[in-house]
C-alpha cells in the first residue's frame, strides 16, 4: 500500500465512521491534491451517504485502568537534533535507572500529539529510554502546519525513513551499547514496516501496530523481532497481514502475528473514538513482554 494512498483511505474512513464532515473531508482530500470530482468519488467509495459527525471524547481524561496520563506526559520532553536535512524535534523521555532498551516511537497520521508524548513518558516509568521524532519536522513541526495528514503525505517515504533512522542514532548517541526497538501506531505503523524493509539492522525488535505493509515489502538483511499487532475489525490495513507473515517467514525473522479480537484500527489511542481500554492494558502488556524478551541485554 503507497503511503499517500493510505493517508487518504485514513480520510475516507473518518468520515464514513462519522468523525469527519464531508465538508472538512473534502478540505483535508484537497490539500492532499485530490480535485473535487476525484475526492467526492473516494468518499462515495466509502459510504453512500454523508454520515453525522460524532463529537470527539475529552482528550485528557484518562481511560485506560491503572494508566496516568498526565504523569506520563509531564514526564516527557521536548529535544532537538541533527537530522539529515536540518533539525529535527522530538518527544525524548529517559528512565529512572538504566534503560531496559531504548525504543523508537512512530506516531499516527495526526503527527506528533499530546498523546505521543504521553506514551513517550508511560514507557520511560517502564524502564526504557525513548524517543519520539515529529516526522513533520522538514514542514516546521507538527503545530506549524495546517493539516498534519495532508503535510504527511506531501513527504517522500525515504526522507521519512531518514529521519527515523536519524532518531535512532540519536538514541544511540545517548545511550550507547543500548538495544533499540521501534513502535509506530497506525500510519507510524507503516513507518515501522518502512524502517524495516530499508532494511535497518540496528533494531532489536519493532512493533508495528495496524500499519499497512509497503508494497513489495522485503525484510532481508534485518534482525528485528517483530510483534506486529493488528485490529480484528480492521479489514483495511488486514488486508495486508498475510503479506506481512509472508515477507517475515522469507527473512527468517522472530515474529508473531496478534489480531486483537473484537477491536477496530486505532483501539490504543485513548483520545480517539475506537479506544478499547481493556484491550488496550491487555495488548501494552504483550509489548512490554516482547521488549523484556528481545531488548534484555546478554
Amino acid at each position: 500500500m503507497a503511503m499517500r494512498d493510505y493517508l487518504i483511505s485514513e480520510v475516507a474512513l473518518d468520515h464514513a465512521e462519522g468523525h469527519l464532515s464531508r465538508r472538512e473531508a473534502l478540505r483535508r482530500l484537497g490539500l492532499m491534491g485530490l480535485s473535487a470530482v476525484a475526492a467526492s468519488g473516494v468518499l462515495a467509495a466509502c459510504a453512500s451517504e454523508p454520515a453525522p459527525v460524532a463529537p470527539a471524547p475529552p482528550v485528557s481524561t484518562p481511560k485506560e485502568p491503572g494508566y496516568d496520563v498526565s504523569a506520563a506526559t509531564a514526564r516527557s520532553t521536548a529535544i532537538t537534533f541533527e537530522g539529515p536535512a536540518g533539525t529535527l524535534s522530538a518527544a525524548y523521555a529517559a528512565p529512572d535507572g538504566t534503560p531496559k532498551g531504548a525504543v523508537l516511537v512512530v506516531h499516527e497520521n495526526r503527527g506528533l500529539t499530546d498523546h505521543f508524548r504521553a506514551v513517550t513518558g508511560r514507557l520511560a516509568g517502564d524502564g526504557y529510554a525513548v524517543l519520539a521524532p515529529d516526522l513533520l519536522s522538514r514542514s516546521g513541526g507538527t503545530a506549524a502546519v495546517p493539516d498534519a495528514t495532508a503535510a504527511l503525505g506531501a513527504l517522500a517515504a525515504a526522507d521519512l525513513v531518514a529521519d527515523l533512522q536519524a532518531g535512532l542514532a540519536e538514541l544511540g548517541r545517548r545511550h550507547p551499547g543500548v538495544a533499540q526497538a521501534a513502535m509506530g501506531f497506525c500510519f507510524g505503523g507503516g513507518m515501522v514496516w518502512r524502517l524495516l524493509a530499508a532494511p535497518t539492522p540496528a533494531l532489536a525488535a519493532a512493533v508495528p501496530f495496524y500499519g499497512p505493509l509497503p508494497d513489495g515489502a522485503s525484510f532481508e538483511g534485518d534482525t528485528a523481532a517483530v510483534l506486529a499487532v493488528y485490529a480484528e475489525l480492521d479489514q483495511r490495513v488486514n488486508a495486508t497481514r498475510d503479506a506481512a507473515q509472508a515477507a517475515l517467514t522469507s527473512a527468517g525473522l522472530v515474529h508473531e502475528i496478534v489480531t486483537v479480537p473484537g477491536v477496530d484500527h486505532a483501539f490504543m489511542n485513548d483520545t480517539g473514538p475506537r479506544f478499547d481500554p481493556a484491550a488496550a492494558a491487555s495488548t501494552y502488556q504483550l509489548v512490554l513482554s516482547w521488549f523484556g524478551t528481545h531488548l534484555a541485554t546478554t
